[in-house]
C-alpha cells in the first residue's frame, strides 16, 4: 500500500487519538441547560397531584359512609327484629300467667264448693 498524504506513524497515531477521544465525547452526558418552565410544570404536576388525592379521599369517606349507613341499617334492623321477639315472648308469658290465674282461681272455686258441700 502506498502512502498517498505522506504521513508519519506519529501523525496516524495522534489521528488515532483524537478520533477515539472525539468517539468517547460523543457519549459523555453534556451539561443540561434547566428549562425555565420547570418550575411551573413541577408546581402544576403537584397541583394536578393533590387534588387527586383529595378526590380519593373524598370517594373513600363516602365508602365508608355508605357502609356506615348498611351497618346501621342492619343494627336497627336486628334489633327491630329482636325486639318482635321479645314482645312475643312477653305475650306468651303474659297469657302462661293469665292461665295459670284462671286456673288458681278454678282450683280456689273448686276448694270452696266443696267445702261448702261437705257443710250441707
Amino acid at each position: 500500500m502506498r502512502d498517498l498524504k505522506q504521513t508519519g506513524f506519529n501523525d496516524r497515531i495522534s489521528a488515532q487519538k483524537d478520533a477515539k477521544a472525539a468517539l468517547l465525547a460523543k457519549f459523555k452526558p453534556k451539561a443540561a441547560a434547566p428549562d425555565p418552565e420547570f418550575e411551573k410544570l413541577a408546581e402544576k404536576r403537584a397541583a394536578e397531584k393533590e387534588a387527586l388525592r383529595q378526590q380519593h379521599e373524598l370517594a373513600k369517606a363516602e365508602q365508608r359512609r355508605e357502609k356506615a349507613e348498611k351497618e346501621a341499617a342492619r343494627l336497627a334492623e336486628k334489633m327491630a327484629a329482636q325486639e318482635a321477639v321479645d314482645a312475643e315472648k312477653r305475650a306468651a308469658r303474659k297469657e302462661r300467667k293469665q292461665l295459670s290465674k284462671e286456673e288458681q282461681k278454678a282450683a280456689r272455686d273448686a276448694r270452696y264448693a266443696a267445702r261448702k258441700a261437705r257443710q250441707r
